[in-house]
């Protein structure tokens, strides 16, 4: 197979520099030959060195910044990989290494990876390029790190070109767990998903809304930023500022740049929280800037600073305010504190990073520790070589343990002990002292299965190759008066929740809660948000929530309905009430009064009783139609009155059904006994022979009676049977449910009033047709007013009763039923109780018979006498007064005799009518 050779150059600086890249070697930091050797990837200098803007010549220039806590992580590699070769893990075979120092720059990275792939035992380290590199040896078989994702992401690119493992402990972009793009790369870290979870979490908790965001403008800043927003934007958190920093603080505009992040900071007054998603030596600038311009605020500090050292003692950086971090979780390292005392003694031949190290202190042992550090961090490599002469060498033991950050040291450890499972699988029947026992993509497989014990837990990747190890929460507290990164919590990224050691923690997370950092106020229980032409969701109004709507929280998005009719809430409301049952009780003062009316109506009907009873061989009582009819009428009367009982308390389906049921059929009793006694006033005292046979022919007391009242009784059963009337519960009043009977049917009820109606006036027009009959014993004409008081009293209740409604709207049909009961009972039976009572000279059979003289007298020129008939069996006047006559000592030999208008009996013979006028005027006092 076809292939090209690639030589990877060294470019060169000057020849009279240590640190110019004079060969392919000098371009290695550490190094240290094994079987099996691994890469490795860290940003010890954080910054490369340009003499220019843009770069003239492909040079790979010098670095500056030498970064400790970057340093600190090539060890923690070199101290583990001596320690696996110190163990029996392998089983004899070694581990090598080689660290590459990328000074946080891709370009340079992207050199030391092609390193990386240049074949084994290759002399002038030549790539070669093949269509197929499964069976090809490079270099390495793993690479540890980078630092940061954008360079993890470039380099990871390339070495996925012979699928050569990448293990990062640092590199934390949600975008790395896409294994189609980034198939070889694995990290013993979460990824940024649940670092930004985490966050948004902790901000939501804590009541913060309105926050701004400060990122590197590299891939790992876009990408936590996204990653960040979606977060923020599920946990309705908004972002008032994104500012976007230069990732290479080569950048001319830099400065100028972190200018403008803190005159925004300081500008946007109502947001008091800060997400910081940079790099160590970025957000040192920013702070500096900050304390300057005297910044208080709530900072939330990513994994790349929350435990920062160098960060925490800046000198004044308690001004800034509150600093609350997410680290990964440690473990035990204090063998690697003693690998780290131990140092000094250890060769630096193959370790530009630890020479370079031993140099700074020797140049900067004389400042005081921020100093010290700042000292340090400033020295570039060419200012370094001119500042070491003349210099003696000075060692802090104190320093380096005192730049530890747990997390990042645990993880870099893990990372090294992954590979060496993974190793230790593929040397089980391979001899891998061996350097082509095995190829890079049959490591890659084995890694993915690995399960690597740690703190007694057995880890292992996930299928995005992640390991899902916890976060701690980092609190940073003035401690005698130094800044001292504390845990305040774990965070779970499984469950995602917090979890607190002991209530005085849970008590430091609460305080946070103190701080404001809201867009608006936060909105009452009882209120809503109410959005503004503001883009933001967070920038809102408080309104109050409307009539039967409520909010038991603070910053509901909307205000719940109450979510029954039985409920109710005023106006900005926390809560729904339950609405008051309202009905016509017996307690209502109204409902007493009717019910009073009710019991009167009673007590007059039980009194009238009495009186005709006691009056029972009275004409009136006798000419009322006798007793039984008196008393049918009395009980309908009766039943009346007790039906209103029904219309009041809580209705019920009992008494819904019983009350128009027992009202109609009552009533329809009342009329049709009242119409039988028009009909027999009107018979006894029509002279008109048609009319009398008319009358003759309908006149049947009981039929009429009993049929009138059973149509009354079939309306009545088809009602309850078809559309049975029920309760109802009436909503139109809002705080109060109104019980009510509903009719079930408005025609069924409009036909049972309509055929009361119809017999009343059936009733109205034959009592109105004998309204001029004697007197003293004429019911038609009080009859005719009481059908009077029922016409006007219903035909005005139908448009109150359609236009009331409450709970008072049972006693307009209460009222309406009194008074035409009321009115059709006195009308019917007053007159005569106050003639039995008070006229009781009337109410004799003489006086009788003498009111029906002068009626006959005055009617007597109206009809023939020959058109009169006397028979007992067809004369309907004898029905109403044979009693009255029975008992005459001077009746017509033995018969009881009426005479006719204008006749006279005299000696028992009836005379004719001129007859009878010619004895009258001649004897008037003997007839």
């Amino acid at each position: 197979m076809a292939f090209l050779h690639f030589l990877i150059p060294c470019f060169v600086i000057g020849t009279d520099i240590a640190f110019s890249c004079q060969n392919t070697h000098d371009f290695v930091g550490a190094s240290s030959p094994g079987d099996i050797v691994l890469g490795g990837l860290f940003a010890v200098h954080s910054e490369m060195l340009r003499s220019e803007e843009h770069p003239i010549m492909p040079v790979i220039q010098n670095c500056a910044g030498f970064e400790i806590q970057i340093f600190l992580q090539t060890l923690a590699m070199i101290h583990a990989i001596e320690m696996i070769n110190n163990s029996t893990l392998l089983a004899g075979v070694t581990l090598g290494y080689e660290i590459y120092d990328t000074c946080a720059e891709v370009t340079k990275a992207m050199a030391s990876a092609l390193r990386f792939l240049s074949k084994f035992n290759s002399s002038e380290d030549v790539v070669e390029f093949k269509c197929n590199y499964s069976d090809y040896i490079p270099r390495i078989k793993a690479v540890i790190g980078a630092s940061y994702s954008e360079v993890s992401m470039a380099v990871s690119r390339l070495l996925a070109l012979q699928l050569i493992p990448q293990v990062s402990p640092v590199s934390s972009a949600e975008i790395l767990s896409d294994k189609i793009r980034f198939p070889s790369f694995f990290r013993t870290i979460p990824s940024d998903f649940h670092q930004t979870r985490a966050m948004a979490h902790l901000i939501c908790e804590s009541g913060w809304n309105w926050i701004g965001v400060i990122a590197t403008d590299d891939d790992n800043g876009r990408f936590a930023l996204e990653s960040f927003g979606v977060q923020a934007m599920a946990n309705n958190v908004c972002i008032a500022f994104k500012e976007m920093l230069p990732a290479y603080l080569s950048d001319n505009t830099f400065h100028t740049k972190v200018d403008h992040a803190i005159e925004k900071i300081v500008k946007e007054t109502r947001v008091n929280v800060i997400v910081v998603f940079m790099r160590q030596f970025h957000v040192l600038k920013l702070f500096k800037k900050a304390i300057e311009k005297n910044v208080n605020k709530i900072w939330i500090a990513s994994d790349n600073w929350s435990a920062a050292v160098k960060i925490s003692t800046i000198p004044d950086i308690r001004q800034l305010g509150t600093i609350v971090g997410f680290g990964f979780k440690s473990g035990d390292f204090s063998t690697f504190q003693d690998f780290l005392r131990n140092l000094r003694e250890k060769p630096t031949d193959n370790n530009q990073f630890l020479h370079e190290y031993i140099m700074l202190l020797s140049v900067c042992a004389h400042l005081e520790y921020h100093d010290f550090q700042t000292c340090i961090s400033n020295q570039s490599q060419d200012d370094l070589l001119q500042n070491v002469e003349n210099k003696h060498q000075i060692w802090r033991d104190d320093f380096l343990n005192a730049n530890i950050e747990p997390g990042f040291i645990h993880s870099t450890i893990l990372a090294v002990y992954a590979i060496a499972h993974a190793i230790k699988g593929q040397c089980k029947d391979r001899n891998c002292k061996d350097p082509s026992a095995f190829t890079p993509w049959e490591l890659l497989e084995e890694l993915k299965k690995v399960t690597v014990v740690d703190d007694d837990k057995e880890i292992k990747f996930d299928a995005n190759g992640d390991m899902s190890t916890s976060y701690d929460v980092l609190l940073w507290k003035e401690i005698d008066g130094h800044m001292e990164i504390t845990t305040m919590a774990e965070y779970d990224p499984e469950k995602g929740d917090f979890i607190f050691e002991d209530e005085e923690k849970k008590k430091e997370f609460l305080d946070l809660k103190k701080v404001q950092s809201t867009c608006s106020q936060h909105c009452r229980p009882g209120q809503m948000k109410k959005v503004t032409e503001s883009p933001h969701t967070c920038c809102y109004e408080c309104v109050y929530c409307p009539e039967n709507h409520y909010s038991n929280q603070t910053d509901m998005d909307y205000c719940y309905r109450c979510n029954n009719k039985t409920y109710w809430a005023p106006v900005n409301s926390t809560t729904c009430y339950r609405k008051t049952i309202h009905f016509l009780a017996w307690t209502d003062w109204f409902a007493i009064f009717l019910l009073l009316l009710s019991a009167f109506g009673v007590v007059l009907v039980l009194s009238i009783s009495v009186i005709f009873t006691k009056n029972l061989n009275t004409p009136v009582v006798k000419a009322s139609g006798g007793l039984t009819v008196c008393y049918v009428i009395l009980f309908s009367h009766f039943l009346i009155f007790l039906s209103t009982v029904f219309f009041i308390d809580e209705p019920t389906e009992f008494k819904c059904k019983t009350r128009q049921a027992l009202f109609g059929i009552s009533f329809t009793l009342c009329i049709s006994c009242i119409l039988i006694k028009s009909l027999k006033i009107l018979l006894a005292f029509s002279f008109d022979p048609k009319l009398q046979n008319f009358l003759k022919c309908v006149y049947k007391p009981i039929p009429i009676v009993v049929t009138c009242t059973g149509v009354q009784v079939i309306i009545c059963i088809f009602w309850l049977i078809f559309r049975t009337p029920f309760v109802k519960q009436n909503f139109s009043i809002p705080r109060a449910i109104i019980l009510e009977c509903n009719e079930g049917s408005i025609v069924a009820f409009g036909i049972m009033l309509g055929y009361i109606a119809a017999l009343a006036f059936v009733c109205f027009i034959f009592a109105f047709k004998g309204r001029k009959l004697p007197e003293n014993y004429n019911e038609a004409k009080f009859i005719t007013f009481g059908m009077l008081i029922y016409f006007i009293a219903w035909i005005v209740f139908i448009p109150v009763y359609a236009t009331t409604f409450g709970k008072y709207l049972p006693a307009v049909e209460i009222i309406v039923v009194l008074i035409s009961n009321y009115g059709i009972l006195c009308c019917t039976f007053l007159p005569k109780c106050y003639i039995i009572i008070y006229k009781q000279e009337t109410n004799t059979k003489s006086a009788f018979l003498k009111m029906i003289y002068t009626y006959s007298s005055k009617s007597a020129g109206s009809v023939a006498v020959s058109q009169i008939s006397l028979d007992s069996k067809s004369s309907s006047f004898r029905a109403t007064v044979s009693d009255s006559c029975k008992s005459e000592k001077n009746s017509v030999n033995g018969n009881c005799h009426f005479q006719a208008p204008g006749q006279r009996i005299i000696k028992g013979k009836v005379l004719p009518k001129n007859t009878a006028r010619t004895m009258a005027r001649k004897r008037p006092s003997s007839i």
